[in-house]
């Protein structure tokens, strides 16, 4: 068989795209900046002051680098990295709120090192949160790159163009999916297995809200699903394991399974919601 044909169209596709940057390089940027940002994961002490504000400038012109040859490309990707940097301390500080939630959140903690050098909770929102700055200034494939590499590692797939609050904790995280429109408060805890979906994946659908709201203290036990864009769950609610949900609950709800006993045995279960007697 003449494969020449088919080389052919495989060069060519390289050539249209000679400096797209790889998976790979766009990884290592996210590992290399969490490794600046967090002495827990890179000791970079052997470096005095001006070597360190070299190494961050390095970083910065990476990242401009990767958006040179991002494709499709919106703007200067010299005012982007800019952009990016100015916000890094915003990133920062709120990436250490979401430590303060996880240690303060898990009993086995035992300290806020051991969070962030261990918990893949951490990571994946680390990743989001890097990748959520550059999706908001209309970079498109590299954010998309930065999750998935936390994905890969995590298990936890978080779409860039999610709105998350602060103080917010990943518990285990194995299996968490967080689909693009979804908006989730402040003080947010959710469990592993939980997904933040859509009732849909029709196509015309990309541009409405698709994905629920969580409100602000709303805690989401493991393997739940809650699905649709118009789907909220009010502020100060708990979601039991394994509820499935397309529909919104008002606040200081409390949905959970009850197991229904016949004959001795445990074979059916009822939706059981609770909602307390206070003020929205």
């Amino acid at each position: 068989m003449n494969h020449q044909s088919f080389f052919h169209r495989l060069y060519t596709s390289h050539q249209a795209c000679p400096t797209c940057p790889s998976p790979e390089a766009i990884s290592r940027f996210y590992i290399d900046l969490l490794g600046a940002l967090f002495a827990d994961f890179t000791q970079l002490s052997h470096l005095n002051e001006a070597a360190f504000f070299q190494h961050m400038e390095k970083l910065k012109k990476t990242l401009e680098s990767l958006l040179q040859s991002n494709s499709p490309r919106i703007g200067s990707p010299t005012a982007i990295a800019d952009n990016f940097f100015e916000a890094l301390p915003t990133i920062y500080d709120k990436l250490q709120r979401d430590v303060d939630a996880m240690f303060e959140g898990d009993p086995a903690a035992k300290s806020r090192s051991e969070v962030i050098r261990t918990y893949p909770g951490f990571y994946a929102i680390a990743a989001y949160r890097v990748a959520h700055e550059l999706h908001s200034q209309n970079v498109h494939g590299i954010p998309r790159i930065i999750t998935e590499h936390a994905h890969s590692r995590t298990g936890i797939d978080i779409h860039p163009g999610a709105r998350i609050g602060e103080h917010f904790c990943i518990d285990h995280g194995t299996g968490i999916v967080i689909g693009e429109t979804t908006v989730i408060g402040n003080h947010v805890k959710l469990y592993q297995g939980v997904t933040l979906g859509a009732l849909s994946v029709n196509k015309e659908d990309a541009e409405r809200k698709r994905h629920p709201t969580l409100e602000d203290n709303v805690v989401v036990y493991a393997g739940a699903t809650i699905l649709g864009g118009e789907t909220v769950i009010g502020h100060d609610s708990v979601i039991g394991g394994n509820v499935w949900l397309t529909r919104s609950v008002p606040a200081h709800s409390k949905l959970y399974y009850q197991a229904k006993m016949f004959n001795g045995e445990t074979n059916e279960t009822d939706l059981v919601v609770f909602r307390q007697d206070k003020k929205s």
